[in-house]
């Protein structure tokens, strides 16, 4: 695949993690409890996983294999859960838009740091000057936001 073709997926990708943030907290409005959201969303998640797994390989994952897995790599897990019931909690008091320019802003940070330093076994792309420019870029981006903001309320 393309390198084009990677980024526009992730673009795509990105792109929904807003609209899944609102729906997810209107979900939860309309369900009475902002934690009953994100139940029925990895339940709706994982049949979506399920069939794309199946539709794709073919089959389903090999469950024996599992046991050579280390226990940190299931953290993934907890980490997505984490950040979707923080979004879904999050949005209606602090709005999307702060919650995901907050998250975005972390993600990329701390994906500098992975990837600099190779942890969690990642591919090592060393941080450069010009990277670490448009880090602080990002940086002044957010704090531009949210003097903004503050000016507006």
């Amino acid at each position: 695949m393309s390198s084009i073709r990677y980024a526009l997926w992730s673009a795509a990708a990105g792109a929904l993690i807003p609209v899944m943030g609102v729906l997810n907290a209107r979900l939860g409005k309309t369900l009475g409890e902002p934690l009953h959201a994100p139940v029925v969303l990895f339940g709706v998640g994982f049949l979506a996983c399920l069939l794309t797994a199946i539709l794709f390989t073919g089959a389903l994952p090999n469950w024996s294999k599992l046991s050579g897995a280390r226990p940190i790599d299931f953290a993934g897990g907890l980490i997505v859960a984490f950040y979707v019931i923080s979004v879904t909690w999050l949005a209606p008091s602090f709005g999307i838009a702060n919650v995901i320019l907050y998250a975005m802003v972390a993600q990329i940070v701390f994906s500098g740091f992975i990837n600099h330093f190779g942890w969690f076994e990642s591919l090592v792309q060393p941080m450069n000057g010009l990277r670490m420019f448009g880090i602080i870029l990002l940086l002044a981006g957010l704090v531009i936001t949210q003097i903004a903001q503050a000016k507006a309320s």
